[in-house]
């Protein structure tokens, strides 16, 4: 009974970490499609609102779903909450915080860091050709990940449910 019962746990175990590395893979095109669209609302703001950016970045914030909201929040929060940092110095650190929180990697958050090195310090026309960079090189990502999403999803499930079974296989 004991060893039906341990078997039964692992199988669970190794068949939810299989689906939890799918649902990363799953999640990732369209964290950055999320991000896609707060990157253009942004623009729209910046663009055709005039708004300055703190405020743009507020209100892009409140429009987008999560991550990208919290993203823009920390920014927000560090911009408001001590004069003492630069906007790129706040956006460097919003993203490093909130990072680890999603699904995305690597080529994306370069993207991002480059951008807030651009953001803040020109005219409004040189900020909205830099954040339609930043929006074409994610939108790039995102096909990347989606085929990495339609290439791997399936791939482990079925890995995280054959592991726990040749578990179970070889300590029976």
């Amino acid at each position: 009974m004991v060893e039906l019962v341990g078997a039964t746990l692992i199988l669970f175990a190794g068949t939810m970490i299989g689906w939890q590395q799918a649902a990363r893979y799953a999640a990732r095109p369209r964290q950055i499609r999320q991000l896609i669209h707060a990157l253009q609302r942004l623009e729209t703001e910046i663009g055709y609102g005039f708004t300055p950016l703190p405020e743009a970045i507020a209100r892009s914030a409140a429009h987008v779903p999560e991550p990208a909201a919290s993203i823009l929040q920390a920014v927000n929060g560090r911009l408001s909450g001590s004069g003492e940092l630069t906007f790129r110095e706040s956006w460097e650190a919003a993203l490093l915080d909130a990072w680890p929180h999603t699904a995305m990697r690597q080529p994306e958050q370069s993207a991002l860091v480059r951008l807030g090195h651009n953001l803040g310090i020109s005219d409004r026309e040189d900020q909205m050709k830099h954040l339609k960079l930043a929006v074409q090189q994610l939108q790039f990502e995102e096909d990347a990940a989606r085929h990495d999403s339609a290439r791997y999803v399936k791939m482990w499930r079925s890995l995280g449910v054959l592991t726990a079974a040749l578990i179970v296989i070889l300590i029976l």
